[in-house]
């Protein structure tokens, strides 16, 4: 007897469906569907309300906080070459971990009814849904509960008059991503570098979904294998 296809019923909340794909997942979460009306998640009304965000909440809710932390490091003595370098580090280190988890994670294959189901809430709704304006930027309820962890981690490598500096850097990095990210979906950029990045990141959603992870830019991308061909190069392979 050979087992029905499951088939995921759009009108009705997806998380607890996609579960049932299987391995059929990684193929249906990969065929995007462009609109810019999202899917409902949820039956509960308070649950769904926790994945919706709109992008102005996030400067609004974690600069002050970024600038909560790199004022602490003033107060323990840091000057402001000391702090812009402090910044900037974690602007650069929250660079490189953009690209991981992106690649490592979010694109991470599963087949289990709760691995499809947990990345489906992670980062799949995103690429079968990549226009829902209300789920490109991460929920604030899970940026709070992450910081604890990512806290702990840099006052482990750290001094306690960087740490704050440093965290506050990564924090800010993680903010300029997140409103990046929604700019490369719904803006109209009209000068070349951002208009070159919506290509470039667009590209990752409907051309080669396994390359491209980079947001914000194509460093890590570049430096480590994962830069898509440019169709014109894809095409001089395909005619040799």
């Amino acid at each position: 007897m050979v087992a029905q296809e499951f088939i995921v019923d759009l009108n009705k909340p997806l998380v607890f469906q996609v579960g049932h794909l299987g391995e059929a997942y990684e193929e249906w979460v990969h065929q995007p569907i462009v609109s810019k009306e999202g899917p409902r998640f949820f039956e509960s009304d308070f649950w769904e309300f926790l994945t919706l965000t709109e992008w102005w909440v996030i400067p609004l809710i974690w600069l002050p906080v970024v600038c909560y932390f790199i004022s602490m490091s003033v107060q323990m003595g840091k000057t402001v070459p000391q702090l812009a370098l402090l910044v900037l580090t974690g602007i650069f280190v929250w660079t490189l971990l953009e690209y991981t988890l992106h690649r490592f994670l979010f694109h991470i294959k599963t087949k289990s009814y709760w691995g499809n189901t947990l990345h489906y809430l992670i980062h799949g709704c995103h690429h079968k849904h990549p226009m829902d304006g209300l789920r490109l930027v991460f929920p604030p309820a899970a940026t709070a509960v992450l910081l604890f962890p990512f806290w702990n981690l840099v006052k482990l490598m750290s001094t306690p008059s960087t740490t704050p500096a440093l965290f506050g850097g990564g924090l800010l990095g993680y903010v300029m991503y997140d409103v990046t990210h929604y700019y490369l979906h719904h803006g109209q950029p009209t000068s070349e570098v951002p208009r070159n990045l919506k290509k470039y990141h667009l590209n990752h959603h409907f051309r080669i979904q396994n390359k491209g992870f980079g947001i914000t830019s194509s460093l890590w991308d570049r430096a480590f294998g994962t830069l898509p061909q440019t169709k014109s190069a894809e095409k001089n392979n395909k005619g040799r």
